[in-house]
This record gives C-alpha cells, sequence and structure tokens, in this order.
C-alpha cells in the first residue's frame, strides 16, 4: 500500500501564488484570504517537506531557495496534471481548457501567433494563451523559470543549453533587403559580397545582432553598421528609405514599409544555412494535454515554411 503523501494540493497552489506574489501579503490578496493562512499553509509545506522554500526578509518580501524553485516547477506540473484527472474525472477530458503560457521571439510573433490563435479559438475555445514576447536570451531565461511552458524562438543559444530541448518545425533562410530602386533590385539574387561594402541597417537584438555581423564578416569585410535598431519593421523603413541594406529571415507578405515606402528581397547564394525555427522547453518535463494540444497546432500550421520560409500567410 502506498504511504500517504503529507502535504495537499491546496498548499502548493498557495506556495505557487507567494513565489509569484514575491510576498505573502500580495498572496493573500490574490486569492482573496487572510495573509494568515497563506503564511501557516506555506509553512506546514516546509516542515511536511523538510527543506526551506523561501527567504523571508523584512521589507523585501520572498526569495527563492533552491529547494523552492525545484518545488515550484514540479508543483506547477501537478497541479496542471491534478486539473487534468479532474477533467476526466468529470468525463470533459476531451475538452481542453485552462491557460498556456508562449514564450515567443519578437520578431516571430505577427508570422505565428495570429494563425495560432484563430485555430486555438476554432478547436480549443477553452484554452486561454498567455504570449510573452521577447528576446532569444530572455526567452529560455523564461523557459528555466517555469514562467513560460514552451517557446517559440530562433536556434540562438538553445543548442548550448544542457537544461533545455528543441525541435525544429520551420527553417528561414537569410535574405538581403535593399531600396526598391537600388542598382540590384532586379537581380533576384546576390551573393552578399556585393553589398557588404554599403552601410548595414542592424536588426540589433542580442544573438541576433552577432549573427547577422558574423555573416557579413565572412565575407571578408567589416560589417559597416550604420543604423541599428530592435524593431523589425524600423529596419525595412530605413532600408526603404535608400540608408543601407539589411539581412533579415523572416519574410511580410508585402514589399511597402509602414512609412510609405518600398523594398526588394534577394536571395543570397553564400550558401549560409537558414534559421532553425524550434520548440523550446525544458528537457524532462511531461505539459500538461492543452500545452501539448497548442504545441501541435504549430507544427501544424507551419508546413510550408519547413521548406524555406515562403512569403506569404499561414496554411490552416
Amino acid at each position: 500500500m502506498t504511504s500517504p503523501v503529507g502535504f495537499t494540493l491546496m498548499q502548493l497552489r498557495y506556495f505557487l501564488v507567494a513565489a509569484e506574489a514575491g510576498s505573502m501579503t500580495a498572496a493573500s490578496a490574490e486569492l482573496h484570504i487572510a495573509q494568515s493562512a497563506v503564511s501557516a499553509a506555506v509553512q506546514k509545506l516546509e516542515r511536511d517537506l523538510r527543506v526551506q522554500l523561501f527567504i523571508r526578509r523584512r521589507g523585501q518580501g520572498l526569495t527563492l531557495t533552491p529547494a523552492g524553485e525545484r518545488l515550484q516547477q514540479q508543483a506547477r506540473e501537478l497541479l496542471a496534471r491534478a486539473l487534468e484527472v479532474e477533467g476526466e474525472a468529470r468525463g470533459s477530458g476531451g475538452s481542453l481548457s485552462g491557460p498556456v503560457r508562449v514564450g515567443c521571439f519578437v520578431t516571430l510573433a505577427p508570422y505565428y501567433l495570429p494563425a495560432l490563435f484563430s485555430e486555438c479559438t476554432r478547436r480549443y475555445p477553452g484554452i486561454e494563451i498567455d504570449v510573452m514576447e521577447a528576446e532569444a536570451e530572455q526567452l529560455l531565461q523564461s523557459l528555466r523559470a517555469g514562467r513560460i511552458d514552451f517557446a517559440l524562438t530562433y536556434d540562438l543559444g538553445l543548442s548550448t543549453d544542457l537544461e533545455l530541448s528543441g525541435e525544429t518545425i520551420a527553417r528561414a533562410p537569410a535574405y538581403a533587403i535593399v531600396p526598391a530602386d537600388h542598382p540590384l533590385a532586379g537581380r533576384g539574387s546576390v551573393e552578399l559580397t556585393e553589398l557588404a561594402g554599403e552601410p548595414l541597417v542592424l536588426l540589433d537584438l542580442p544573438y541576433s545582432r552577432d549573427y547577422f555581423r558574423a555573416m557579413v564578416a565572412a565575407t571578408g569585410t567589416a560589417p559597416d553598421v550604420r543604423y541599428r535598431t530592435q524593431s523589425y519593421e524600423t529596419v525595412r523603413s530605413l532600408v526603404a528609405q535608400g540608408l543601407g541594406y539589411s539581412v533579415l529571415n523572416q519574410r511580410p507578405a508585402t514589399s511597402q514599409t509602414y512609412g510609405g515606402g518600398e523594398v526588394a528581397e534577394l536571395e543570397l547564394r553564400d550558401g549560409h544555412p537558414p534559421l532553425e525555427v524550434k520548440l523550446a522547453y525544458v528537457e524532462g518535463i511531461t505539459q500538461a494535454a492543452r500545452t501539448r494540444a497548442v504545441m501541435e497546432l504549430l507544427r501544424r500550421l507551419t508546413p510550408g515554411r519547413a521548406a524555406g520560409g515562403e512569403r506569404g500567410s499561414l496554411p490552416g
């Protein structure tokens, strides 16, 4: 006979809310119960598990101990599984519901999220997708901390992280953009050496900047970074104004820019490997059924892009 567990799901829930809120006072307000009830539940959980979960400093709130950080991720999994068990027991296992926390690389969001939201609303109206848009390192940190369930991101820094796994769902070849009236605009394709002597408008995001600068440096010339911005569309608008060229991966459905200008796209013949678009997640974590369903939607919504990042909307 299995020995009974000493803690309760309610204690785990109170612990998780306190960990996210950073204080017992904020947790009690979120849970709509007395602060003493939250504190008592967490203290009993610590006694039952024989570990200290928080470092408590007067006036500075709560800080998770290493044991608390481990329990935070395990408690999320356990509570998610408990909700699935409850749904199946009530005969609602086929109707997925609840929150799914998705991280998305900021420049990928316009291309993938609208189709994902639309398809998820149609198939699983009970699922609530909560998105965090960020650059690669922020997404990886959020995965490790358990703030998101999985991330849609480029393979920038992911392959060297032993805690995380990544599944390739698409490949996005690099291409160059130049002003529509550029002498090479009608060529259709170029070698990067033909542009390397001109000013470079850099998409200045962590990892991304190194990727683009290394690509230009591989031509044997130092990139002349004249302008830099963290905005994908600002890059396109600057190029359209004749201020330089740029190298990007995702392709908008139009050559027009927000500022009213126009760019021309040029395939690169240099043989640069494409960036891989990946579903990234923590190694060894069992995802909730609703999370797996959202991940499967992303796999199904991107079959055409795996062949080369075609322009246009995602297939339904």
